[in-house]
């Protein structure tokens, strides 16, 4: 059976492509549970509009998503803006060989610069230059402006309450995907 919706700030939402397929689902297969159509057929649209938004985004303000990853990285990271390519291939959620390649055009750009490692220390540490600090802040206050115009149509509660609802989802979702693991 389809599961509905329940809206309570708005007047009942227009029926979309999810629904449809939930529909036409319920019809041809009725033994079929067709309520995380509604859910993940959502989810998968809305990431494949978010990633074409995103990379319009990034090559409006120069620059792409490995590089602001790995900026953005060490501008969280506080100051002296530096850590170690373990650190960053570890919080940027990517191998060390991709992290190398990253902080090489990054530091061919001027925007990072490695430092000597500590005697005895095989980690090479990677800090921001000023060049990199000011690109960083500038990328991101653009690209995140930008973005909140994407989620306007939802008032502030409805944000906060769909942001909770996917970090529910996320946290079950990884979950599952450590125990297959």
């Amino acid at each position: 059976m389809c599961q509905t919706i329940s809206v309570s700030t708005r007047d009942q939402l227009p029926s979309d492509r999810a629904d449809q397929i939930a529909r036409a689902w319920q019809r041809e297969h009725p033994t079929a549970p067709v309520g995380s159509i509604g859910i993940l057929t959502r989810i998968h649209q809305a990431a494949k509009l978010l990633a074409d938004q995103r990379r319009r985004a990034l090559t409006n303000i120069g620059m792409d998503a490995a590089t602001l990853d790995l900026l953005s990285t060490l501008r969280r990271s506080g100051p002296p803006y530096r850590l170690s390519t373990r650190e960053l291939a570890t919080r940027c959620l990517v191998t060390a060989g991709a992290i190398t390649q990253r902080v090489d055009r990054a530091e061919r750009d001027g925007l990072v610069r490695r430092l000597a490692a500590q005697p005895g220390n095989r980690m090479v540490p990677v800090q921001l230059t000023d060049q990199g600090h000011r690109g960083v802040e500038s990328a991101v206050g653009d690209l995140l402006a930008y973005e909140q115009t994407l989620v306007d149509d939802m008032d502030p509660h409805e944000q906060q309450e769909l942001a909770r609802l996917l970090t529910v989802f996320l946290q079950g979702l990884m979950k599952r995907t450590e125990a297959k693991a």
